[in-house]
């Protein structure tokens, strides 16, 4: 299969983490991704570790992405990073709304992402390509599925040039929320993120945070196996390859992996589907 694909790892906090994300970077440079993107910790709190990351990447050839969230963020600040990152050669960002720290109470002087999206277009017009977060099953503090819609056209109108989604199980929440952005007029690309299976009791942690569903049928066979973690690995696969097949035959832009800082998942799924 002939499909684009992004890669996105989270700055690790170690020298060891380190090391082990430069052999992961290794392995995956061979399916020549678009590029890679760094998340961006919770107010700013991984800023360094995520500048260092990019900065590697990109002295490593490849295109190279930054998260940059704006909750707990003030416009000066911003504006430093940006300016960093215009100094460093980076093209790309992926620009969020972001968390709160815990025990944090200022939000900053930005509240939401399409405000942060209009800073960058006024800051430095169209030196960068932005992406935004996009919720297929909706995010899970928005007050409605019209209003998460709204939000997101928001960010679109701000000047966003493409969308990567949170992972998601059912095509379908996929599908109907891209007929649902087009109908109001927003025509980015909206790429699938997709989330290898390696642990269910993590996945299902993690999805009951983020609001992502997993299907009832795929919960109760992966509960079903326990503790037998090649069984899990292997029915997760055959479920996210199944997924990213159908993903690419509908007509997705592409597919954006959620590594985890792991390579093995990813590049077994790329050579399930010939990429």
């Amino acid at each position: 299969m002939t499909f684009e694909l992004s890669i996105e790892f989270f700055p690790p906090q170690t020298a060891e983490g380190m090391e082990k994300l430069r052999a992961t970077r290794a392995r995956l440079a061979v399916l020549k991704p678009e590029f890679f993107s760094v998340t961006y910790g919770a107010g700013g709190s991984t800023r360094e570790r995520t500048l260092a990351t990019v900065m590697e990447i990109a002295a490593e050839g490849h295109n190279a992405a930054p998260h940059l969230s704006c909750i707990g963020s003030t416009r000066e600040g911003i504006r430093e990073m940006l300016n960093t990152f215009i100094e460093r050669g980076i093209r790309r960002i992926v620009a969020l709304r972001g968390d709160l720290p815990s025990g944090m109470a200022d939000a900053g002087e930005f509240r939401y992402a399409n405000e942060l999206v209009a800073f960058i277009r006024g800051e430095t017009g169209d030196r960068f390509h932005i992406e935004v977060a996009a919720y297929p099953e909706w995010h899970p503090q928005a007050r409605s599925p019209r209003e998460d819609l709204l939000n997101f056209k928001r960010k679109v109108d701000a000047g966003a040039n493409s969308a990567i989604t949170q992972y998601f199980y059912n095509t379908d929440a996929y599908e109907h929320f891209v007929a649902e952005a087009r109908t109001l007029g927003v025509e980015v690309p909206i790429v699938p993120g997709i989330m290898p299976i390696a642990s269910f009791s993590k996945l299902a942690r993690f999805s009951d945070a983020c609001g992502a569903e997993i299907p009832r049928w795929m919960r109760r066979k992966f509960e079903s196996f326990g503790d037998d973690t090649d069984s899990v690995r292997a029915f997760g696969l055959d479920v996210v390859t199944e997924l990213c097949q159908r993903l690419i035959e509908r007509g997705a832009p592409g597919l954006h992996f959620y590594s985890m800082n792991q390579a093995g998942l990813t590049l077994e799924l790329c050579r399930r589907l010939d990429r």
